[in-house]
């Protein structure tokens, strides 16, 4: 476990450690930069990942390989068509010892939580994620149990149209503050991971390069980085347009405006500036944004998809001048 001081993080450091966080994650997913920085952006921005695509594309490693990164309680659960939703949060058992009913922790109670195909268990064990992801505890026979900050879930899934699957209920889906589809790789970046995958497994080489205290402080950075007025009614503007399109049967929630503006600070502090632009909402819309979506039967007849609608969104609405904060001039 790291060795480095406790001491409280600040914006300027943000940066350097949560490069640290993404250089060693790239260690293990080669030739996806993107995709890694998206899925530290999120834990930045306190919210939950969704890793949509084709199996053997990386999602599982992606989302081990960042659990690997961070020294934290980590827990996996492999979503099957007969999981149980106790499975996830737990379940009271009756001590013949004490004669008292003993609570039994499920998997959910960790610091970061690996979900490995979601959408092949049914969506009653789904559910069962619904207070964890959005209120950070778990209430089961009447008792309300916190979990542990940093929590996050990261979830893999595959396409719908694939066998065994069920669909994501909108509420589940609303709670996940990203998607990311890793897509197949380059033919170099697929070279490399024959040379670095064909021997073993790079994961066993990954050494933790921060902690859950470490992510925490780098939370509580984050959540001080500015927005202007501007840049946080055009967050709103961005999000009610798409409650108004016609190739939308439902828009999206204020929690996805919410999400957006969190992530939009994370984006900031990854790039080591302490306010947002309204550039970080737009190359954050895609992934926070479609996946919450729905397309009306006409949009579907023609083809179109949610990420489309909202790249069309996002050239439409109009794009508000600075974000950066007024500074005192120096006498």
């Amino acid at each position: 476990m790291p060795t480095r001081a406790r001491a409280a993080v600040g914006l300027e450091d943000v940066a350097l450690h949560s490069s640290r966080i993404v250089a060693a994650v790239e260690q293990v997913i080669e030739g996806k930069p993107e995709a890694v920085r998206l899925a530290v952006t999120v834990m930045l921005a306190e919210g939950h990942l969704l890793i949509e695509d084709v199996p053997g594309v990386g999602k599982t490693m992606l989302a081990k390989a960042l659990a690997r990164a961070i020294a934290c309680s980590v827990r996996r659960i492999q979503f099957t068509p007969d999981l149980l939703p106790s499975d996830i949060t737990g379940v009271s058992v009756w001590n013949q010892d004490s004669r008292e009913f003993e609570f039994k922790p499920g998997a959910i109670f960790a610091n970061l939580v690996v979900g490995d195909e979601i959408n092949r268990a049914s969506p009653k064990t789904q559910s069962a994620l619904l207070e964890s992801m959005e209120e950070r505890q778990v209430t089961v026979d009447g008792v309300t149990y916190v979990l542990e900050a940093p929590f996050m879930v990261i979830a893999t899934q595959n396409p719908v149209e694939m066998e065994g699957t069920y669909p994501l209920p909108e509420a589940q889906r609303d709670r996940f503050t990203a998607r990311l589809a890793i897509g197949y790789p380059s033919a170099e970046a697929e070279l490399a991971v024959l040379d670095h995958h064909g021997a073993g497994s790079p994961l066993d080489d990954l050494e933790p390069v921060s902690d859950g205290l470490e992510v925490a402080k780098l939370i509580a950075a984050v959540r001080s980085v500015y927005v202007a007025e501007s840049v946080r009614r055009y967050a709103i503007d961005l999000v009610t347009a798409t409650r108004d399109n016609r190739e939308l049967r439902l828009g999206a929630s204020p929690r996805a405006t919410l999400h957006l503006l969190r992530t939009g600070r994370a984006a900031a502090a990854l790039d080591g500036r302490d306010y947002v632009l309204p550039d970080d909402l737009q190359r954050l819309a895609v992934p926070v944004l479609a996946h919450r979506l729905l397309l009306s039967a006409e949009a579907q007849v023609a083809r179109r998809t949610t990420l489309s609608v909202v790249s069309d969104i996002v050239a439409s609405v109009p794009v508000p001048d600075g974000g950066e904060p007024r500074r005192r001039r120096s006498v």
